[in-house]
């Protein structure tokens, strides 16, 4: 298995599932600063409920991904990092848990993907299809992450400028959430990746 280094934690990259890029280190390096109980939805390789994990080892981290390839390929690296405090489990969205969290961290799939453009397997698909908005995921899943939070938590989650995204996403998260801001910005030469924040009132 191939491997790359984030901070001190090393990540091993795992076949069909998303490999960790500019938009995950984002998500990532916020998810450290957090303390509570935490949920990352979309889990991937698991970086950021790592990065939490690891970060305060009083934090109590669970990670969900429709895919089970990432799930496994999770496990593996809190193993791999001698991780206990982060937990896993395959989950359409909130679909296997009832709990509340502190903060909810979502890197969902962003990209605004045709029916002609959608990779042909769909666990491998679910990493990047946003649907022809590209905030199809989001969205089901802004509407009902504020029932998974306590209030006052946190919602940290990653957008792209194509199609209006970040300004769609703040819009989306202050309607339902509360207030929102955008804590950091990438840009690329096609596109901006934002890091929003919003805190549930």
């Amino acid at each position: 298995m191939q491997e790359m280094s984030f901070g001190l934690l090393r990540i091993g990259l795992c076949k069909g599932v998303y490999q960790p890029s500019d938009d995950s280190f984002l998500l990532a390096t916020y998810a450290s600063s957090l303390t509570g109980k935490i949920l990352d939805m979309g889990t991937g390789t698991g970086i950021a409920a790592l990065s939490a994990a690891a970060a305060n080892r009083k934090n109590d981290v669970v990670g969900l991904d429709i895919n089970p390839s990432a799930v496994e390929c999770a496990k593996a690296n809190a193993r791999l990092n001698s991780i206990t405090n982060a937990v896993f489990f395959e989950s359409d969205l909130f679909s296997a848990t009832h709990e509340k969290f502190d903060a909810l961290l979502f890197n969902p799939p962003y990209l605004p993907t045709t029916q002609k453009e959608k990779l042909s397997l769909e666990n491998e698909n679910a990493a990047y299809d946003g649907g022809e908005s590209g905030l199809e995921t989001f969205y089901k899943f802004s509407r009902q992450a504020g029932s998974y939070l306590f209030l006052g938590g946190k919602i940290g989650v990653i957008a792209t400028s194509l199609n209006g995204g970040i300004k769609k996403t703040v819009e989306e998260l202050e309607e339902r959430i509360g207030p929102t801001q955008i804590l950091a910005q990438d840009a690329f030469f096609f596109e901006k990746i934002a890091l929003i924040e919003a805190t549930l009132k």
